[in-house]
């Protein structure tokens, strides 16, 4: 995995980032933006830092706390149910990325998006790198912080919405959850423009 996430030879701060949530039918979509100082990229590498989907969640868990304490910076942001209806889901990932890269202290030179759509309104320099949580070490950190942070939600709001089986599922469409859509209809954190979302019920 290359390294090309740390302070370069030139003192730029490079930032990975990274979004999750994107293909869920229930609550928002959320990314995280990582600086990580050169000091940590070995550590870091030899813990088993790698793609979030590659790592149970309790590895995933204990890799975010990792992360977090060897960053020089590390911001989540997100976009709500409602920007993700009214915007689509596309626009509404970039806006959690563009969300997280600018609460990043200290301000980032140049950043690594994972996939192939840059951050729009962004001033700073960025590259979009296809499959960067393979590739990158930084958007790696920052998929694992975004969907350990975004599970944690997910698993709070199961308790106020219960019966879609969220708990297990993190919003994403299992058999459970299409089921109980047909049964109960869809709750306020579900994305009304998701066509599973607007079944009606039975």
């Amino acid at each position: 995995m290359a390294n090309s996430s740390q302070v370069n030879s030139h003192g730029a701060l490079v930032a990975g980032v990274d979004e999750v949530g994107r293909g869920a039918l229930f609550g928002p979509v959320v990314a995280a933006a990582v600086i990580l100082p050169e000091s940590a990229l070995q550590s870091l590498q030899l813990a088993g830092v790698t793609d979030s989907k590659r790592l149970s969640a309790n590895r995933r868990t204990q890799l975010s706390l990792q992360i977090q304490a060897a960053a020089t910076s590390c911001c989540v942001g997100y976009a709500s149910v409602r920007e993700i209806d009214r915007i689509n889901i596309l626009q509404a990932s970039l806006l959690a990325m563009r969300r997280a890269v600018l609460r990043l202290q200290p301000r980032p030179t140049r950043c690594l998006v994972d996939g192939n759509q840059l951050i729009p309104a962004l001033d700073i320099a960025q590259e979009a790198w296809v499959k960067g949580d393979q590739r990158s070490l930084a958007i790696a950190a920052a998929s694992i912080v975004a969907k350990v942070w975004r599970d944690a939600l997910i698993v709070r709001l199961a308790q106020r919405y219960p019966g879609y089986d969220l708990a297990a599922n993190k919003g994403y469409g299992s058999a459970k959850h299409r089921a109980a859509l047909q049964t109960l209809g869809p709750s306020q954190q579900h994305r009304q423009s998701f066509k599973p979302c607007q079944l009606q019920l039975l």
